[in-house]
Protein backbone atom coordinates (compact mmCIF):
# COMPACT_ATOMS: atom_id res chain seq x y z
CA UNK A 1 0.00 0.00 0.00
CA UNK A 2 2.62 2.65 0.95
CA UNK A 3 4.35 1.10 -2.69
CA UNK A 4 1.05 2.29 -4.68
CA UNK A 5 0.64 5.68 -2.14
CA UNK A 6 4.36 6.74 -3.44
CA UNK A 7 4.06 5.64 -7.32
CA UNK A 8 3.60 8.91 -9.37
CA UNK A 9 -0.02 9.23 -10.63
CA UNK A 10 -1.24 7.08 -8.26
CA UNK A 11 -5.32 7.78 -7.37
CA UNK A 12 -5.49 8.03 -3.86
CA UNK A 13 -8.91 9.86 -2.76
CA UNK A 14 -8.11 11.06 0.50
CA UNK A 15 -4.20 11.19 1.13
CA UNK A 16 -4.50 11.68 4.86
CA UNK A 17 -6.78 9.37 5.85
CA UNK A 18 -5.17 6.65 3.15
CA UNK A 19 -1.78 7.18 5.16
CA UNK A 20 -3.67 7.22 8.57
CA UNK A 21 -6.07 4.38 8.05
CA UNK A 22 -2.62 2.47 6.77
CA UNK A 23 -0.64 3.15 9.21
CA UNK A 24 -3.40 2.19 11.97
CA UNK A 25 -3.63 -0.68 10.25
CA UNK A 26 -0.06 -1.59 10.34
CA UNK A 27 0.06 -0.85 14.13
CA UNK A 28 -2.72 -3.04 15.34
CA UNK A 29 -0.65 -5.95 13.14
CA UNK A 30 2.04 -5.29 15.38
CA UNK A 31 0.46 -5.54 18.44
CA UNK A 32 -1.99 -8.41 18.15
CA UNK A 33 1.66 -10.44 16.59
CA UNK A 34 4.13 -9.42 18.59
CA UNK A 35 3.38 -7.87 21.84
CA UNK A 36 1.84 -10.46 23.66
CA UNK A 37 -2.01 -9.45 23.54
CA UNK A 38 -3.37 -12.86 22.72
CA UNK A 39 -1.41 -16.26 24.48
CA UNK A 40 -3.02 -18.59 22.28
CA UNK A 41 -3.64 -19.07 18.32
CA UNK A 42 -7.26 -19.86 17.51
CA UNK A 43 -9.93 -20.27 14.71
CA UNK A 44 -11.61 -17.24 15.91
CA UNK A 45 -8.67 -15.28 16.44
CA UNK A 46 -7.40 -16.11 12.96
CA UNK A 47 -10.93 -15.24 11.37
CA UNK A 48 -11.44 -12.21 13.32
CA UNK A 49 -7.92 -11.23 11.17
CA UNK A 50 -9.42 -12.50 7.96
CA UNK A 51 -12.35 -10.29 8.43
CA UNK A 52 -10.53 -6.96 9.86
CA UNK A 53 -8.44 -7.28 6.72
CA UNK A 54 -11.38 -7.92 4.33
CA UNK A 55 -12.88 -4.50 5.93
CA UNK A 56 -9.60 -2.59 5.30
CA UNK A 57 -9.17 -3.55 1.60
CA UNK A 58 -12.72 -2.79 1.15
CA UNK A 59 -11.80 0.81 2.21
CA UNK A 60 -8.91 1.14 0.23
CA UNK A 61 -10.51 -0.01 -2.91
CA UNK A 62 -13.34 3.02 -1.98
CA UNK A 63 -10.11 5.28 -1.68
CA UNK A 64 -8.26 4.22 -4.75
CA UNK A 65 -10.40 3.75 -7.55
CA UNK A 66 -13.02 1.29 -6.57
CA UNK A 67 -12.80 -2.03 -8.99
CA UNK A 68 -10.46 -1.01 -10.99
CA UNK A 69 -7.86 -0.24 -8.36
CA UNK A 70 -4.66 -2.16 -8.20
CA UNK A 71 -4.95 -2.87 -4.53
CA UNK A 72 -7.84 -5.07 -5.87
CA UNK A 73 -5.85 -8.40 -5.59
CA UNK A 74 -5.03 -8.27 -1.80
CA UNK A 75 -8.57 -9.98 -1.61
CA UNK A 76 -5.84 -12.88 -2.71
CA UNK A 77 -3.82 -12.78 0.41
CA UNK A 78 -7.02 -12.97 2.72
CA UNK A 79 -8.50 -15.98 0.57
CA UNK A 80 -4.79 -17.69 1.00
CA UNK A 81 -4.16 -17.07 4.80
CA UNK A 82 -8.07 -18.21 5.70
CA UNK A 83 -7.62 -21.19 2.88
CA UNK A 84 -4.79 -22.53 4.80
CA UNK A 85 -5.59 -21.73 8.40
CA UNK A 86 -9.21 -21.63 8.63
CA UNK A 87 -10.48 -24.84 6.60
CA UNK A 88 -12.75 -25.24 3.68
CA UNK A 89 -16.21 -24.05 4.87
CA UNK A 90 -15.11 -20.49 6.61
CA UNK A 91 -13.27 -19.76 3.29
CA UNK A 92 -16.04 -20.69 1.11
CA UNK A 93 -17.48 -18.11 3.54
CA UNK A 94 -15.02 -15.47 3.38
CA UNK A 95 -14.70 -15.64 -0.60
CA UNK A 96 -18.84 -15.41 -0.64
CA UNK A 97 -18.38 -12.12 1.58
CA UNK A 98 -15.79 -10.82 -0.90
CA UNK A 99 -18.16 -11.40 -3.55
CA UNK A 100 -20.46 -9.11 -2.29
CA UNK A 101 -18.45 -6.28 -1.52
CA UNK A 102 -16.42 -6.87 -4.95
CA UNK A 103 -20.58 -6.27 -6.30
CA UNK A 104 -21.16 -3.30 -4.05
CA UNK A 105 -17.60 -1.80 -4.62
CA UNK A 106 -17.22 -2.09 -8.81
CA UNK A 107 -21.48 -2.44 -9.78
CA UNK A 108 -23.23 0.49 -8.14
CA UNK A 109 -25.06 3.16 -9.94
CA UNK A 110 -26.58 5.79 -8.46
CA UNK A 111 -27.36 4.31 -5.62
CA UNK A 112 -28.57 1.34 -7.36
CA UNK A 113 -26.93 -2.24 -8.31
CA UNK A 114 -27.12 -2.28 -11.84
CA UNK A 115 -26.52 -6.25 -13.32
CA UNK A 116 -27.08 -6.88 -17.09
CA UNK A 117 -26.11 -9.65 -19.11
CA UNK A 118 -22.80 -8.12 -19.65
CA UNK A 119 -22.26 -6.34 -16.39
CA UNK A 120 -22.63 -10.36 -15.18
CA UNK A 121 -20.44 -11.31 -17.52
CA UNK A 122 -17.41 -8.73 -17.09
CA UNK A 123 -18.38 -9.42 -13.16
CA UNK A 124 -17.74 -13.20 -13.13
CA UNK A 125 -14.13 -12.67 -15.41
CA UNK A 126 -12.99 -10.35 -12.95
CA UNK A 127 -14.00 -12.56 -10.42
CA UNK A 128 -13.26 -16.01 -11.80
CA UNK A 129 -9.59 -15.56 -10.11
CA UNK A 130 -10.17 -15.09 -6.84
CA UNK A 131 -12.11 -18.61 -6.97
CA UNK A 132 -9.62 -20.37 -8.73
CA UNK A 133 -7.31 -19.00 -6.22
CA UNK A 134 -9.49 -20.27 -3.43
CA UNK A 135 -9.93 -23.45 -5.09
CA UNK A 136 -6.06 -24.28 -5.49
CA UNK A 137 -5.65 -23.03 -1.75
CA UNK A 138 -7.77 -25.13 -0.55
CA UNK A 139 -6.48 -28.37 -2.47
CA UNK A 140 -3.22 -27.30 -0.97
CA UNK A 141 -4.62 -26.78 2.47
CA UNK A 142 -6.04 -30.28 2.08
CA UNK A 143 -2.75 -31.64 0.76
CA UNK A 144 -1.12 -30.06 4.16
CA UNK A 145 -3.81 -31.47 6.63
CA UNK A 146 -3.50 -35.16 4.88
CA UNK A 147 0.52 -35.30 5.17
CA UNK A 148 0.43 -33.67 8.91
CA UNK A 149 -1.98 -36.25 10.10
CA UNK A 150 0.01 -39.05 8.05
CA UNK A 151 3.18 -37.94 10.16
CA UNK A 152 1.67 -37.62 13.30
CA UNK A 153 0.39 -40.77 12.90
CA UNK A 154 3.63 -42.35 12.08
CA UNK A 155 5.56 -40.10 14.94
CA UNK A 156 3.43 -41.88 17.01
CA UNK A 157 3.06 -45.31 16.00
CA UNK A 158 4.57 -48.57 16.67
CA UNK A 159 5.90 -50.33 13.58
CA UNK A 160 6.19 -53.84 13.99
CA UNK A 161 2.60 -54.22 16.27
CA UNK A 162 0.93 -51.17 15.09
CA UNK A 163 0.39 -49.79 18.39
CA UNK A 164 0.39 -46.45 19.53
CA UNK A 165 3.81 -45.92 21.31
CA UNK A 166 5.27 -44.53 24.40
CA UNK A 167 4.83 -40.96 23.16
CA UNK A 168 1.47 -40.85 22.38
CA UNK A 169 0.67 -43.15 25.21
CA UNK A 170 2.04 -40.62 27.45
CA UNK A 171 -0.64 -37.75 25.56
CA UNK A 172 -3.79 -40.19 25.80
CA UNK A 173 -2.44 -40.83 29.99
CA UNK A 174 -2.46 -37.17 30.56
CA UNK A 175 -5.68 -36.40 29.15
CA UNK A 176 -7.40 -39.35 30.94
CA UNK A 177 -6.29 -38.60 33.97
CA UNK A 178 -7.20 -35.04 34.15
CA UNK A 179 -11.14 -36.08 32.58
CA UNK A 180 -10.82 -38.68 35.75
CA UNK A 181 -9.76 -36.04 38.37
CA UNK A 182 -12.02 -33.87 37.06
CA UNK A 183 -15.11 -35.92 37.11
CA UNK A 184 -14.21 -37.85 40.35
CA UNK A 185 -13.95 -41.42 38.49
CA UNK A 186 -11.37 -44.08 38.84
CA UNK A 187 -8.38 -44.91 36.19
CA UNK A 188 -6.66 -47.80 36.39
CA UNK A 189 -2.98 -48.36 34.03
CA UNK A 190 -1.91 -51.74 33.63
CA UNK A 191 1.70 -52.60 32.52
CA UNK A 192 2.79 -55.81 30.91
CA UNK A 193 5.63 -57.45 30.48
CA UNK A 194 7.16 -59.97 27.85
CA UNK A 195 8.10 -62.88 30.27
CA UNK A 196 9.97 -65.07 27.19
CA UNK A 197 10.93 -62.61 24.89
CA UNK A 198 14.33 -62.69 25.78
CA UNK A 199 14.76 -66.67 25.40
CA UNK A 200 12.47 -66.70 22.34
CA UNK A 201 15.28 -64.12 20.59
CA UNK A 202 18.31 -66.49 21.99
CA UNK A 203 16.88 -69.27 20.19
CA UNK A 204 14.72 -68.74 17.67
CA UNK A 205 15.94 -65.16 16.58
CA UNK A 206 14.80 -62.07 16.55
CA UNK A 207 11.77 -62.35 13.92
CA UNK A 208 10.52 -64.97 16.20
CA UNK A 209 10.67 -62.54 18.80
CA UNK A 210 8.90 -60.08 16.74
CA UNK A 211 5.77 -62.36 15.99
CA UNK A 212 5.66 -62.91 19.60
CA UNK A 213 5.20 -59.01 20.58
CA UNK A 214 2.79 -58.71 17.82
CA UNK A 215 0.73 -62.12 18.86
CA UNK A 216 0.90 -59.65 22.14
CA UNK A 217 -0.76 -56.73 21.04
CA UNK A 218 -3.32 -58.84 19.03
CA UNK A 219 -4.18 -60.22 22.55
CA UNK A 220 -4.45 -56.57 23.89
CA UNK A 221 -6.45 -55.67 21.47
CA UNK A 222 -9.17 -58.91 22.08
CA UNK A 223 -9.29 -58.37 25.53
CA UNK A 224 -9.69 -54.78 26.60
CA UNK A 225 -13.36 -52.45 25.81
CA UNK A 226 -13.17 -50.15 22.99
CA UNK A 227 -13.26 -47.15 25.02
CA UNK A 228 -9.82 -48.87 26.72
CA UNK A 229 -6.21 -47.72 25.15
CA UNK A 230 -3.17 -49.85 24.92
CA UNK A 231 0.21 -48.96 23.64
CA UNK A 232 3.82 -50.59 22.88
CA UNK A 233 5.89 -48.41 25.77
CA UNK A 234 9.17 -50.03 25.29
CA UNK A 235 10.92 -53.08 24.31
CA UNK A 236 8.82 -56.05 25.81
CA UNK A 237 6.78 -54.17 27.89
CA UNK A 238 3.36 -52.68 26.99
CA UNK A 239 0.59 -50.85 29.02
CA UNK A 240 -3.04 -50.54 29.07
CA UNK A 241 -5.63 -47.56 30.42
CA UNK A 242 -8.86 -48.21 31.41
CA UNK A 243 -10.91 -45.06 32.19
CA UNK A 244 -13.85 -45.25 34.67
CA UNK A 245 -12.43 -48.55 35.69
CA UNK A 246 -11.37 -49.67 39.33
CA UNK A 247 -8.87 -51.92 40.22
CA UNK A 248 -10.98 -55.00 40.31
CA UNK A 249 -12.61 -54.85 37.04
CA UNK A 250 -8.88 -53.76 36.05
CA UNK A 251 -7.43 -57.18 37.38
CA UNK A 252 -10.36 -59.21 35.47
CA UNK A 253 -9.12 -57.33 32.14
CA UNK A 254 -5.32 -57.94 33.17
CA UNK A 255 -6.27 -61.58 33.83
CA UNK A 256 -8.03 -62.04 30.50
CA UNK A 257 -4.65 -60.54 28.81
CA UNK A 258 -2.37 -63.25 30.99
CA UNK A 259 -4.60 -66.16 30.10
CA UNK A 260 -5.16 -64.78 26.18
CA UNK A 261 -1.08 -64.77 25.81
CA UNK A 262 -0.54 -68.15 27.50
CA UNK A 263 -2.87 -70.10 24.84
CA UNK A 264 -1.57 -67.77 22.17
CA UNK A 265 1.27 -70.33 21.03
CA UNK A 266 2.50 -70.40 17.51
CA UNK A 267 4.65 -72.10 14.80
CA UNK A 268 8.06 -71.08 13.83
CA UNK A 269 10.43 -72.49 11.49
CA UNK A 270 8.98 -75.85 12.52
CA UNK A 271 9.05 -74.79 16.69
CA UNK A 272 6.66 -74.09 18.78
CA UNK A 273 6.91 -70.70 20.40
CA UNK A 274 4.68 -70.06 23.67
CA UNK A 275 5.11 -67.08 26.35
CA UNK A 276 3.79 -65.74 29.20
CA UNK A 277 3.39 -62.23 30.11
CA UNK A 278 3.52 -60.88 33.96
CA UNK A 279 1.14 -57.90 34.71
CA UNK A 280 1.14 -55.03 37.12
CA UNK A 281 -1.91 -52.87 37.64
CA UNK A 282 -2.86 -49.61 39.86
CA UNK A 283 -5.95 -47.49 40.14
CA UNK A 284 -6.43 -43.70 40.74
CA UNK A 285 -7.31 -43.18 43.28
CA UNK A 286 -7.06 -46.03 44.82
CA UNK A 287 -3.56 -46.73 45.03
CA UNK A 288 -2.20 -43.11 44.01
CA UNK A 289 -3.29 -39.42 44.26
CA UNK A 290 -1.54 -38.15 41.03
CA UNK A 291 -0.11 -39.53 38.17
CA UNK A 292 3.55 -39.82 38.88
CA UNK A 293 2.29 -41.92 41.93
CA UNK A 294 0.23 -44.11 39.19
CA UNK A 295 2.96 -44.75 37.09
CA UNK A 296 5.12 -45.84 40.01
CA UNK A 297 2.54 -47.80 41.44
CA UNK A 298 2.11 -49.87 38.65
CA UNK A 299 5.97 -49.99 38.07
CA UNK A 300 6.38 -51.40 41.35
CA UNK A 301 3.38 -53.74 40.95
CA UNK A 302 5.04 -55.38 37.80
CA UNK A 303 8.02 -55.52 39.36
CA UNK A 304 6.73 -57.81 41.97
CA UNK A 305 4.87 -60.23 39.48
CA UNK A 306 8.33 -60.18 37.76
CA UNK A 307 10.00 -61.35 40.69
CA UNK A 308 7.37 -63.34 42.25
CA UNK A 309 7.91 -65.65 39.60
CA UNK A 310 6.19 -64.38 36.76
CA UNK A 311 2.85 -65.65 34.53
CA UNK A 312 0.92 -63.93 37.32
CA UNK A 313 -0.95 -60.35 37.41
CA UNK A 314 -0.29 -58.17 40.61
CA UNK A 315 -1.90 -55.54 42.24
CA UNK A 316 -0.45 -52.62 43.75
CA UNK A 317 -0.71 -52.05 47.41
CA UNK A 318 -2.48 -48.38 49.11
CA UNK A 319 -0.12 -45.77 48.85
CA UNK A 320 0.44 -46.43 52.95
CA UNK A 321 1.77 -49.88 52.56
CA UNK A 322 3.63 -49.44 48.72
CA UNK A 323 4.22 -53.72 48.94
CA UNK A 324 2.29 -55.25 46.21
CA UNK A 325 0.42 -57.62 47.01
CA UNK A 326 -0.67 -60.70 44.92
CA UNK A 327 -4.71 -60.69 43.54
CA UNK A 328 -4.21 -63.16 40.65
CA UNK A 329 -1.40 -66.07 40.13
CA UNK A 330 -0.92 -67.15 36.61
CA UNK A 331 0.18 -71.63 36.84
Amino acid sequence: MVLYYVTPHAEVADPPRFIGATVMYALGVLLHRYCGLFRRETRWRLAAETWLMTGFITWLLWQTGKADSPLLNLYLLVLVISGLTLGKTTTLLQLALIFVLYLLVDFRADGQLALDADTLNLLLTRFAPFVLTTYLVMLLAADMRFSKIALKTASETDELTRLPNRRAFRGVLKREYERAVRHGRALTLVMIDADGLKPTNDLHGHAAGDRLLARIAEVMRGALRGIDHCARYGGDEFVALLPDTDARAALDAAERIRLGVAHSSFDYAGQRIASTVSVGVASYPEHAHNLEDLLAAADAALYAAKHGGRDRVICAAPPSNRRATGTYAGR
